[in-house]
């Protein structure tokens, strides 16, 4: 078991990005370093935010906390290789109590078992700790505080949309009226839906416990993990599974909203969406390390997604039920992470133009065609459903859009958009040639050579001696980083070393990278852009500078919160965290970076 890592004491009231997630697939929690749950949104990753502490309600609660009197220090783990989250709380004599947290998840009767639901098991650690349980859920994001009715051993919970039933082997009086009391006994708490407990509370997390530890070992076992960097990389892997919804496979670009990108700058987003960019990294990733369901079920979403829009264009975000508007409105019942609003539910995003969506799709399915080990590998109807991503491509991959940096204020052909249009292109041609539709396969190959040669000439300043941001353009952007892991440009071509050393000189600050540093709809930039930075250290690898990129990834990973986990930007000045959590860019770059630079099993052992 890994050595458990301690919580520096921080304030009450400054909220932290030192979180654990739990999840299973319908739903997450965000658990900070004494064992509160501080966010978590019910029944699903877009709902209300039943928890919702770390975003600061104006009203009392929005946390569930489990408070040990004359606390003094904590300490935190998972248990190895699964979601499952052991917080230890200790008082001045010694004394303390163990939290272990959770969400099942596990195969029964020949489906997976993934409720809404969390559970909780606090027993002694030594001594006679003292506790007070406090189960404060709000409702419509921090604005009422819910109807409660109660019964001998449970409380029910009038929450926004829904009714959840906290069943506990502790009096309900105890728990509605936060009363202190002696933990002399293991407690159990089942957080789930409106339904009686066919077990006792103790049976129910005894037997749900160990069927979800061995879910969750089983996964992992099966994982394809480099020789190096094994347990970094296997907790970036469970954490982005924890982001996929099971129902529809929708993969969020983070469980959170509203986290600032920066103190003070108003870059606070709703994340608790589907990119169908942030989506495609995801599955590429996770297809590395040999966990194709996810690729599988993000396949079955956007094929459901677009199925009823014909030619027409596609955004470059949905809600994980498919919505395709997701009109975004500011929250006044919470002031913010750290106070620092505007809380925004709902994304504009979904207005924009992204034109790099279409290569997305395309490269995350590609795989599905080549890899014998799926039992549904795809046929020439799935490759004819592709072939739409790849007709839109060709028409739009030289207009302007908003680009993946999601400008508000500005459009232009964009070097990246354009480039995953040509990589849509190129990979229907070779999915073509796989499936022997040799005159598909012609035309997408003379396709995609016009569009390289179109894109390099507008693409290239040779006055600066780079690739640029734009057609024609003078700025660089950490995105052209990426022209080599798609295929559009050999790393080592002199074209390529060139913009790589450029963005690492104009980009750079010490070890992190910027994703750009002009000034966008709210300024410059302050906070380095986590996924950038490893784009840079694989780009670093792939021009023969491994040592260097060695080195700065070693760096991240000392940058990893206390439970190994990444939000979506670091402060170069203090290392602190910002930015929506946990961010599946994030985890992503941490999993390519790491495969692209470890040891080779065979060259180790």
């Amino acid at each position: 078991m890994p050595t458990p890592q301690p919580q520096e004491e921080t304030p009450d009231t400054q909220s932290s990005l030192e979180l654990g997630v739990i999840g299973n697939g319908s739903v997450a929690a965000l658990i900070d370093g004494r064992g509160r749950i501080v966010w978590c949104c019910l029944p699903r990753f877009d709902g209300d935010a039943t928890f919702c502490a770390l975003l600061s309600p104006q009203r009392e609660g929005g946390d569930w906390t489990i408070e040990l009197e004359d606390f003094e220090r904590s300490e935190q783990h998972y248990m190895p290789n699964t979601a499952v989250l052991v917080t230890r709380l200790y008082d001045r004599t010694g004394a303390g109590v163990e939290i272990v947290d959770y969400m099942p998840r596990f195969r029964s009767r020949g489906r997976f078992y993934h409720p809404v639901l969390i559970a909780r098991r606090v027993r002694p650690i030594g001594g006679t700790p003292r506790i007070r349980v406090l189960l404060r859920p709000l409702c419509r994001y921090g604005a009422e505080t819910p109807q409660t009715t109660s019964g001998s051993n449970h409380i029910r919970f009038l929450l926004d949309g829904v009714v959840a039933r906290l069943t506990s082997d502790v009096a309900s009086v105890m728990l509605e009226r936060g009363l202190p009391f002696f933990l002399e006994k293991p407690a159990h708490f089942v957080l789930g839906p409106d339904e009686t407990l066919t077990h006792s509370p103790a049976d129910f997390i005894h037997h749900t416990l160990e069927r979800t530890l061995g879910y969750w070992r089983n996964w992992v076992r099966y994982l394809s993990v480099p020789y190096e960097w094994q347990e970094p990389i296997i907790r970036a892997a469970i954490t982005l599974k924890l982001c996929q919804y099971e129902a529809t496979g929708a993969i969020v670009a983070a469980l959170t909203t509203s986290i600032p990108e920066s103190p003070h700058s108003e870059r606070n987003w709703d994340y608790r969406y589907c990119w169908l960019r942030d989506a495609a990294f995801t599955v590429r990733a996770l297809n590395r390390l040999g966990a194709t369901r996810s690729m599988e079920e993000y396949i079955r979403y956007v094929f459901n997604l677009v199925a009823a829009d014909g030619d027409n264009e596609i955004g470059p975000v949905f809600g994980i039920t498919f919505e395709h508007e997701l009109t975004e409105t500011q929250v006044e019942s919470l002031t913010g992470y750290r106070g620092m609003g505007p809380v925004r539910v709902g994304n504009d995003a979904w207005r924009q133009r992204q034109n790099d969506v279409y290569g997305s799709v395309v490269l995350a399915a590609a795989q599905v065609f080549f890899d014998r080990r799926l039992e549904h590998p795809g046929d020439e109807l799935t490759f004819r459903r592709l072939e739409r991503m790849g007709e839109i491509a060709l028409r739009v991959a030289e207009t302007p859009d908003a680009g993946l940096w999601e400008y508000r204020g500005r459009s232009a052909v964009h070097t990246y958009s354009a480039a995953m249009c040509w990589a849509a292109c190129d990979r229907l041609a070779h999915i073509a040639t796989e499936l022997g539709l040799d005159d598909r396969a012609r035309y997408w190959h003379n396709e995609a050579v016009a569009l390289h040669e179109r894109i390099v000439a507008h693409a290239w300043n040779a006055e600066l001696g780079t690739f640029v941001d734009a057609y024609d353009g003078e700025h660089l952007d950490a995105s052209l980083l990426l022209l080599a892991d798609i295929g559009f440009i050999d790393a080592m071509d002199p074209r390529f070393i060139a913009t790589v050393d450029a963005i690492g000189e104009a980009l750079g600050r010490g070890d992190y990278l910027f994703r750009y540093i002009a000034p966008d709809d709210f300024g410059a930039p302050e906070t380095s852009f986590n996924i950038c930075t490893f784009w840079y250290i694989e780009a670093l690898a792939a021009t023969g500078r491994k040592q260097r990129a060695r080195a700065m990834f070693e760096h991240m990973l000392t940058q990893r919160n206390p439970l190994g986990l990444l939000s979506e930007d670091i402060a170069p000045a203090n290392g602190e965290h910002w930015g929506n959590f946990p961010q599946t860019y994030s985890m992503v770059g941490l999993i390519q970076a790491a495969m692209r630079l470890s040891r080779r099993w065979e060259d180790a052992l």
